[in-house]
């Protein structure tokens, strides 16, 4: 089920793509910081958010 509204994976895909940037300009470690921009981008094509199901943070408004 997903738990990312809208708004929120529009943040993840900004901030994804800003910090994929980072690891093509970016020298050394980084580059490491980089790759957190394609975890950022995975999560928010999935709609899934395993960090919220925990905490049960639900952001999509269809899913409540």
């Amino acid at each position: 089920m997903k738990n990312m509204g809208k708004t929120d994976r529009m943040i993840r895909v900004i901030l994804g793509l800003a910090l994929l940037i980072l690891f093509f300009v970016m020298p050394g470690y980084w580059k490491l910081l980089g790759l957190l921009g394609v975890i950022l981008l995975l999560t928010s094509a999935a709609g899934v958010c395993l960090l919220y199901m925990p905490f049960k943070v639900n952001t999509n408004k269809k899913g409540k």
